[in-house]
């Protein structure tokens, strides 16, 4: 093999080991956990400790990550969307995703127990085993609420990021975890009506399977609402000000016009459109959280 052979295939070895861990996914997860840190009391003190437990979170959700691969690569093989993902084509065997995996897990546990605490490290170590182990294991396949009833797992990282700070539970991290709760489902039932044909493909019971499309723009509609009213909730209980509240009032009209959109209009491209759309929302929120709070302190 000539060098410039190895160094392709080095080269597509660390694509492949890279694309295992779904960075898009776990940067989106460590902006949320990051936003918890930032909103626990005493976080501008302890910065090394920021980056230490968001290191930690970011290597056993990569776990969790690569640990779906292997779980699901008889449905990535079958679905337009996955069957390119590394263990789905073979370019990575289930052994060797599965030892990556555990490695990550092993290294992300171990860090946020001995740097951080073993409440993050524990809280951090069930979130993998509710995504990984009751979503993809059982959820996804049993049942079209699926989505809603595991998306507790994927919710967790601003709790994850609080506990990181002060090493104890608290009310407020859980009002972020709910806004997450409520955003998943419209989130990624948008993504399932426009891969419809795909889980049907590999009798997968998601909504617009087995309840309909129209059905299920309806469900995306009311969870909009839904999540506009507990976006309110930081505001209302006083975690909050105006800069939050105009903010989050703006993002939430947004994701309800893209869904009313979706189930009046006729364009075939809103359901991708509604899906994109989600995940901007969700970051410019919790963002605007941030802002929020150095707005706060800046004139309090």
């Amino acid at each position: 093999m000539s060098r410039i052979a190895m160094v392709q295939e080095l080269r597509q070895t660390w694509r492949d080991y890279y694309q295992l861990t779904k960075p898009k996914v776990v940067a989106l997860l460590l902006l949320t956990a990051w936003v918890g840190m930032w909103l626990a009391p005493a976080t501008a003190s302890q910065p090394g400790l920021m980056l230490i437990a968001l290191t930690g979170i970011g290597l056993l959700s990569a776990a969790a990550a690569a640990l779906n691969h292997v779980l699901d690569q008889n449905i990535d093989a079958k679905m337009a969307r996955t069957q390119r993902r590394p263990v789905a084509t073979g370019r990575v065997s289930p052994q060797q995703a599965l030892a990556f995996a555990l490695s990550l897990a092993i290294a992300g546990f171990a860090l946020l127990y001995e740097f951080v605490n073993p409440l993050t490290a524990w809280l951090t170590l069930a979130s993998l085993f509710g995504y990984a182990g009751v979503y993809t294991m059982f959820l996804k396949r049993a049942t079209p609420q699926n989505i809603v009833i595991g998306g507790l797992a994927g919710a967790m990282p601003p709790l994850l990021g609080w506990t990181s700070i002060t090493g104890t539970l608290s009310a407020e991290p859980w009002l972020l975890v709910m806004i997450i709760f409520a955003w998943t489902p419209p989130h990624f039932w948008a993504l399932a009506i426009h891969r419809r044909d795909d889980y049907a493909k590999v009798n997968m019971p998601m909504l617009p399977v087995t309840h309909g499309i129209e059905f299920t723009k309806t469900a995306i509609l009311l969870y909009t609402l839904l999540l506009t009213l507990v976006c309110l909730m930081p505001y209302l209980v006083g975690m909050s000000g105006l800069v939050y509240l105009i903010g989050s009032l703006g993002l939430n009209l947004g994701f309800m016009l893209h869904a009313w959109r979706l189930k009046f209009g006729i364009d075939p491209k809103q359901a991708m459109q509604t899906f994109r759309f989600s995940i901007y929302h969700l970051m410019l929120l919790f963002l605007v959280l941030i802002l929020d709070q150095q707005w706060f302190w800046r004139w309090n």
